[in-house]
């Protein structure tokens, strides 16, 4: 196990690798380069331990700058990023690796992710191979993959030998993505939620807001609480000090196991972005 925070209250998830990763992190999709510097050391001096960047994002190098200005040693910060579809396949991913390790300033990555399988392109085992050939060197200590649907992950493991750590998906409360979480359970695979808190309509959802009234808190953080007694990992977004620091106060109440189930049924099947069986362009994850 390489990650150990001593100055964050966020708790932790055992991956199948051994390796401990924190259940809630930060998110930087769509953070400009320009402004991700500032962002992300918002973050870090908020309390996050855990950056989820990618290659797409175009913000690998402002992500690296904040890590090392914010003089917190390397072992307390939980670093992902993501090769991007274009680099898939086996020597493209190694060089894809190297190119983001110097845009972050890195010798080592906690956690590296296919972003999207393609699945028709049929190269994410491939790809997958390379990510093993990466840990086995000490490069990499967790990997994983993103969009990974169940047909997906099962030949990713049938011909590599190898389960992921962790599966990003989309996953909030109107897509709770309940088959698969129940997927990833079996085989010990940790879920991880990108968009936990969805968008807009689900924050003015009236089942999410009566329980905000019931608990005291934002429906932003009773979402994110919902996430934590799932079992998810989740990595919300914001450039806003105010939101960055309300998304962090998630660990000092709980919801009711009928809070959390009122939460679940709510899933309508909602997609805000792709689905990764017919994601096939080369598009914004």
């Amino acid at each position: 196990m390489t990650f150990r925070s001593e100055t964050s209250p966020v708790p932790s998830i055992v991956l199948n690798d051994g390796q401990v990763m924190p259940k809630l992190g930060f998110g930087v999709f769509k953070v400009a380069a320009d402004s991700a510097v500032d962002t992300v050391a918002t973050a870090l001096r908020t309390g996050y331990r855990s950056i989820d960047t990618a290659a797409l994002y175009g913000n690998e190098a402002e992500v690296g700058r904040a890590l090392h200005e914010s003089g917190l040693p390397r072992d307390e910060i939980f670093v992902t990023t993501k090769v991007w579809n274009n680099n898939q396949g086996y020597d493209a991913t190694l060089r894809a690796f190297d190119d983001s390790m110097k845009l972050l300033g890195l010798d080592r990555l906690d956690l590296y992710l296919i972003h999207w399988p393609i699945a028709k392109a049929g190269l994410f085992v491939d790809t997958f191979r390379a990510l093993q050939a990466l840990k086995s060197q000490g490069r990499v200590t967790s990997i994983g993959v993103s969009n990974f649907t169940r047909a997906n992950l099962e030949r990713v493991i049938a011909e590599t030998g190898e389960t992921p750590a962790v599966n990003q998906i989309e996953l909030h409360p109107y897509l709770a993505q309940t088959d698969l979480r129940g997927f990833h359970a079996e085989r010990g695979i940790a879920t991880e939620a990108w968009s936990p808190l969805g968008r807009g309509a689900e924050l003015e959802d009236p089942v999410i807001v009566a329980i905000a009234a019931e608990t005291g808190r934002t429906p932003a953080q009773v979402i994110l609480r919902w996430h934590m007694q799932l079992g998810n990992v989740a990595i919300p977004k914001s450039v806003t000090p105010s939101r960055i620091a309300e998304n962090f106060a998630v660990f000092d109440f709980e919801l009711s196991a009928d809070q959390v189930n009122r939460i679940t049924v709510l899933d309508k099947g909602s997609r805000i972005g792709p689905d990764p069986d017919d994601f096939l362009a080369d598009a914004p994850a």
